[in-house]
């Protein structure tokens, strides 16, 4: 089994980009994977599959935030900063953002993680019908945004 700190400089970059990618912000994406770590420093020789207790870590932290963002942007009513400077991007971040955090966490590993959908619902604790279903509702409302 690798050692905690191995891991760390294999994963450390790829965890950063799927928790940006889940919360569209790289301070908290910093804070996701520094948390992932650290939670799993204490259990590291229990681990038996490290890659993927982190990664199902980093999910569960983005969907934790992401519910907290939504608190928070409900009470204050205040709209999310531009992910990039690229027009182009951010219009389609806004989109995806606006997503429920279920269906955008499907998305997110589904295309930019490049995970199948079997994996994506093991990650998310959910059956692959199910994160089928949530994939073609997210499709759908994007078109319908796009459009």
């Amino acid at each position: 089994m690798p050692t905690l700190e191995a891991t760390y400089r294999e994963l450390h970059l790829p965890l950063r980009r799927l928790a940006f990618l889940l919360t569209g912000s790289r301070e908290t994406a910093e804070d996701v994977v520094q948390n992932a770590f650290a939670s799993a420093q204490p259990r590291w020789d229990g681990i038996e599959a490290p890659a993927a207790y982190l990664r199902r870590s980093v999910v569960n932290l983005a969907k934790d935030h992401h519910r907290r963002e939504l608190r928070r942007r409900r009470l204050l009513r205040v709209e999310p900063e531009a992910v990039t400077a690229i027009p182009e991007l951010d219009e389609t971040w806004a989109l995806i953002r606006r997503l429920p955090s279920i269906q955008r966490a499907v998305v997110v590993l589904h295309f930019y993680e490049d995970l199948p959908l079997v994996e994506v619902g093991r990650l998310l604790g959910r059956p692959a019908s199910t994160v089928r279903s949530d994939l073609r509702r997210a499709l759908a409302r994007l078109r319908k945004d796009l459009s």
